[in-house]
């Protein structure tokens, strides 16, 4: 029998009757056994005590890559679930960023084998289109079958509206849900920054915030005539914003994540043309930053994501131009969040994609399943090279001040910290 004592920890749960209180938490076999103020040590104990010890329901990332199968020089799933548990989640959602595509049944069932007797658990996001290619469908049903979440080709958006609104009108036989990347190319062009101040001042060519909007508007335009259900990731301006708050209003069901690079950084960090802060979407200006910040707290937009994306050096060491886009973010996720959010915004942001994902929620309560998240919240610190814990080290939060901490969590019967 395994059993684990944690003492003098502060619960941050909305949903939970121990909310913003402090109490020691018995966890035996997987399942809360006891909550109460002090819990006595019995031998076999395994002890979780620090100061400012905060725990919440677990964490739910609904954007990773990890590069396998194909890509293990990027990351390997074995050692991208020992991150995610190392940063506080619980469970993430493996994007089909990976050679070959996961776009097949056996590809989900490769990935799902891969992830197996981790404390982190992983889901898998299954190709919307075969070999992300935008042309025809995937096997969207056996993929279901065989444990996919939802269907999307990461960050490649869907330029032809048939498709989409075939794929928008096909997945609701088996409720599925479809993930629309937005970006229309054409007005994309060659741009590797964001449109601005900035680009302008470094002769790098822009990409205008139109080219997400235009496609936000026209797939929501598709999500109305078809029904069903459809989720927008790492939405970066304003205007989006805007519309998928005038589109739930009237009552598509719609939702949609930022990313924390884009709720921290702005593209005032561009002049020493760093590739680590080259990211899709790009870094946005300081005005659209707190845009989504006011975003995120009127609740438009539903969850945040660290979008964590592993690339070797040999992608990232490159004239700007040419190196690749994407940052890691898993292990900075937390810390840099409490820094622009307040903490219950933080935790509820970080878990609300359960639910648009169809994922158990488990909260703090005496005989539920142990799903938690340990964290600190007042230590002040900066992100320095030995916080990296992923195989590839493109950071985009090298330097940048945290608070607070993620200490790790207790999922699947297992304490990782």
């Amino acid at each position: 029998m395994t059993t684990v004592l944690i003492k003098k920890a502060t619960i941050i749960d909305s949903e939970s009757p121990f909310h913003n209180q402090q109490k020691d938490i018995l966890i035996e076999n997987g399942t809360i056994k006891n909550i109460a103020d002090d819990l006595s040590k019995e031998s076999h104990d395994t002890l979780v005590t620090m100061n400012d010890l905060h725990v919440s329901q677990g964490w739910f990332d609904s954007s990773v890559s990890f590069g396998e199968p194909g890509y293990e020089e990027r990351e390997t799933i074995a050692n991208g679930l020992k991150v995610a548990a190392k940063s506080g989640f619980t469970a993430v959602a493996l994007q089909p960023n990976s050679f070959p595509v996961i776009d097949n049944q056996s590809q989900v069932k490769f990935v799902l084998e891969r992830a197996k007797n981790q404390a982190t658990t992983l889901f898998p996001i299954g190709a919307l289109t075969k070999n992300s290619e935008g042309t025809d469908l995937a096997e969207l049903f056996d993929m279901k079958n065989s444990g996919a979440i939802a269907f999307g080709d990461y960050k490649k958006a869907q330029q032809d509206a048939n498709l989409q609104k075939i794929a928008l009108q096909y997945v609701q036989d088996f409720d599925g849900l479809v993930i629309s990347f937005c970006q229309d190319n054409s007005l994309k062009g060659k741009g590797i920054v964001n449109e601005g101040v900035v680009s302008t001042k470094l002769g790098l060519k822009g990409i205008p915030t139109l080219a997400e909007e235009l496609q936000i508007a026209r797939n929501l335009f598709l999500l109305e005539y078809t029904g069903g259900k459809m989720h927008i990731p790492t939405i970066s301006s304003a205007k989006s914003v805007a519309l998928i708050k005038e589109a739930k209003a009237k009552g598509l069901q719609v939702t949609c994540s930022v990313s924390v690079h884009h709720l921290v950084l702005n593209d005032e960090v561009l002049p020493g043309f760093d590739t680590r802060y080259k990211v899709a979407p790009p870094l946005r200006d300081e005005a659209t930053r707190k845009a989504l910040i006011a975003g995120v707290l009127d609740g438009t937009i539903d969850c945040i994501t660290s979008d964590h994306n592993p690339l070797d050096t040999e992608l990232k060491k490159l004239e700007f131009d040419l190196a690749k886009d994407g940052t890691i973010g898993l292990e900075s996720a937390f810390g840099a969040l409490l820094t622009v959010l307040p903490l219950e915004v933080v935790i509820e942001k970080l878990t609300a994609a359960k639910t648009i994902f169809g994922i158990e929620k488990n909260s703090i309560n005496i005989g539920t399943k142990a799903e938690l998240s340990f964290f600190t919240t007042k230590e002040n610190w900066t992100f320095e090279k030995e916080n990296v814990l992923s195989k590839s080290k493109n950071t985009a939060f090298l330097g940048q001040k945290m608070q607070g901490k993620a200490i790790g969590i207790y999922n699947n019967g297992i304490l990782n910290i």
